[in-house]
């Protein structure tokens, strides 16, 4: 089971997310919910619901938070 832990506002964004993860070890999903207008929107990233807490110790710890 997965759970967002970060909603980024474009894709360049979103990569620089889901590298910081891995780089600290956590398996990343990145998805695009469904927008009526393409191209806009936003990419929620989502990490294995076990390591949620460490994933937010990550951001803030990084200052990448909301």
């Amino acid at each position: 089971m997965w759970k967002v832990v970060y909603i980024a506002q474009t894709h360049e964004s979103a990569l620089k997310i889901k590298e910081l993860f891995a780089a600290n070890g956590f398996l990343t999903q990145i998805s695009k919910p469904n927008s009526k207008y393409k191209g806009h929107g936003a990419y929620e990233i989502s990490v294995p619901f076990s390591e949620t807490e460490d994933a937010y110790e990550v951001l803030c710890s990084n200052r990448l938070h909301g």
